[in-house]
């Protein structure tokens, strides 16, 4: 084996490594991916379209996502006049040293990778799954295997905090989230719960009702009755799974 051919091979077993490394993902699907699940300074590579051995390095500012052009050659990678011997030195030398967004002269820290696979509910058939696509995208500017994260929305019966009445409220999960709201066209909710901060989600059999489970947090515990079993099961399942991802990132 020649040692070019070894370079070629080792760069590539890199990018393998890479768990923010997204292959072909589109510009317009990076963005969308990002200002949709990412935070500030989330970010990602992917190819450009510029030929072989060009990268775009796509990160989120705020509320925009920027696009840094990143070119392979024999003895690492070029970032501007910046020459990197590997991925991870470029990435961990910007995290530290913000890059600078030119039209806007925004400073740019690299915090956190947006990874290829996302960790999934095994509830495909019950909790329905997808890419939040940002306002004005469509599904045509995502890819098949751009990562998801577990939503769901429909109605639910809350009590009240103060008068134990129950009224009907519709409810969105996106990330770590829950939002309620009047009804379905309200757009601004209600109340917005951080699962973050929640240490419960259980079936609930106190109250005089079926259907229903509890979220338990410090200052209060939320009663919600679904329309049927299912239902109930289904929001309880994401809603733990949910949890359990927020005690992996403790």
């Amino acid at each position: 084996m020649t040692d070019v051919t070894f370079c070629c091979d080792a760069r590539a077993e890199e990018l393998e490594t890479l768990g923010w490394y997204h292959y072909d993902l589109s510009r317009h699907a990076a963005e969308a991916l990002l200002l949709s699940n990412g935070n500030n300074g989330s970010y990602l590579l992917r190819n450009s379209n510029q030929g072989p051995g060009c990268f775009a390095l796509s990160v989120r500012a705020k509320d925009s996502v920027k696009h840094f052009h990143v070119t392979r050659k024999d003895n690492g990678y070029l970032f501007g006049f910046n020459e990197f011997a590997t991925l991870r030195d470029f990435v961990n030398h910007f995290a530290n040293q913000p890059l600078l967004g030119s039209d806007t002269g925004t400073l740019i820290v690299l915090k956190c990778p947006y990874p290829w696979r996302v960790e999934e509910p095994s509830i495909y058939e019950s909790v329905r799954v997808h890419t939040a696509i940002q306002t004005g995208r469509t599904e045509n500017d995502l890819v098949p295997n751009a990562p998801s994260l577990g939503t769901k929305e429909g109605y639910l019966v809350k009590q009240g905090a103060i008068v134990k009445s129950w009224k009907p409220r519709w409810f969105t999960l996106n990330r770590y989230e829950l939002k309620y709201f009047k009804d379905k066209m309200c757009e601004e909710p209600i109340r917005t719960l951080d699962l973050r901060a929640c240490s419960a989600v259980q079936f609930d059999y106190s109250q005089d009702r079926v259907n229903c489970f509890c979220l338990v947090f410090t200052e209060r515990t939320f009663y919600l009755c679904a329309k049927t079993g299912v239902e109930a099961d289904e929001w309880i399942k994401i809603l733990r799974w949910k949890l359990s991802q927020t005690l992996k990132g403790r």
